[in-house]
């Protein structure tokens, strides 16, 4: 996206007098490859793409605040490559709200688990209820 600086500025050697819209190329989307049955968010898999290809079923857990404190707010996008249909489980104590349910639709299907308070996530995108 464009962005006009408001006032001249040196960045890197190279001066700019405000005057011009600068391009900031957006940043590629880090994958973290899962190819097992189960896995567990981690704090690294923040604002990344949990990829679960599997031929059999995946579990994906979500962890308490308590074992992984991510802040409020983080966004971890997911997406099902197997045949292995991946259920989103509950850690302990939390809550994962999604319509209609917590399993992913199917082989490519696209989802994102938004933390909405301290052990409260929602989940978004291509869901079913068993």
């Amino acid at each position: 996206s464009a962005t006009k600086l408001q006032t001249a500025r040196n960045i890197n050697g190279v001066s700019f007098d405000g005057s011009a819209d600068i391009t900031v190329p957006a940043a590629a989307l880090s994958i973290n490859a899962q190819t097992g049955t189960t896995y567990t968010l981690v704090l690294t898999d923040a604002s990344k793409l949990v990829t679960l290809d599997n031929a059999s079923a995946i579990t994906l857990t979500v962890p308490p605040n308590s074992s992984v404190a991510f802040p409020t707010g983080t966004v971890v996008e997911g997406a099902q490559l197997g045949a292995g249909q991946v259920t989103i489980a509950e850690g302990s104590g939390v809550t994962v709200n999604g319509n209609p349910g917590l399993i992913v639709s199917g082989q490519y299907s696209p989802f994102a688990l938004i933390k909405t308070d301290t052990n409260t996530w929602l989940a978004v995108g291509q869901l079913v209820d068993s």
